[in-house]
């Protein structure tokens, strides 16, 4: 058992939103293979959920992150999260003068208010249990923008100053906040980029790539590490 935010009993669970995606399989399998009970959260992809949850022997969790009140009735039934990896997430392409009040209201209600709704729920049994911690997915477009992509990042950008606050917030409870900036990964997100395209972008992350930062980020060895943001963007 190598994870530094493991209770002493297996009740203990981590938490991975939008788990059953391409980047949050990744993670799961990770950190089940690390040790830990997995509980994959969902919205619509509840079949794909369940099928991993089967293989890891862990749970599926269907609640929008982005409805509070869903979030922790949801969260309450899984008893001590010691581990919240906030992976679930939406984009949005296109001129952003041309975006809707509705497509910028839920780009941010997914990505920046559904971590801190789920993030509200699990805290008060991490700060009674003065251990846990929070791991957040952002972007690379959250730290240096992207054209065509202007809600998205300012939605990562929010997600990386929440990550930054809320760390010194609840270090005094021994609870660590850290935060995961991807580049571009190869998943069904980026599939609409030709070859062309995705060799401008530079190098290309797989999902065990960015898994490897969130298991870093989940133990012993990020014991001291709070309140930062590790980016998954080599170049070429």
């Amino acid at each position: 058992m190598s994870g530094a935010e493991r209770a002493p009993d297996d009740r203990a669970v981590a938490l991975v939103t939008g788990g059953s995606g391409g980047i949050g399989s990744a993670i799961c399998r990770r950190l089940a293979a690390d040790g830990w009970r997995v509980a994959i959260g969902c919205l619509n992809a509840r079949e794909a959920a369940e099928q991993l949850a089967l293989e890891l022997n862990g749970v599926a969790l269907a609640f929008d992150v982005a409805d509070d009140a869903q979030a922790r009735a949801a969260i309450a039934t899984l008893g001590e999260v010691a581990l919240l990896v906030n992976n679930a997430g939406v984009a949005d392409y296109g001129l952003f003068q041309l975006t809707t009040e509705r497509q910028r209201e839920r780009v941010f209600a997914v990505n920046a208010f559904g971590a801190m709704n789920c993030s509200a729920a699990v805290l008060p049994q991490m700060i009674r249990a003065r251990r846990g911690s929070i791991i957040n997915l952002a972007s690379i477009w959250g730290k240096v923008g992207a054209s065509c992509e202007v809600v998205y990042s300012a939605s990562k950008a929010a997600l990386i100053g929440f990550t930054k606050a809320l760390a010194k917030e609840v270090a005094p409870s021994g609870v660590r906040v850290n935060c995961v900036a991807p580049g571009v990964v190869a998943t069904a997100m980026t599939s609409r980029f030709s070859e062309s395209e995705l060799a401008e972008l530079g190098a290309i992350a797989q999902p065990a790539d960015v898994a490897n930062a969130v298991a870093f980020l989940a133990s012993d060895h990020a014991r001291l590490i709070s309140g930062e943001t590790l980016t998954v963007n080599a170049p070429i």
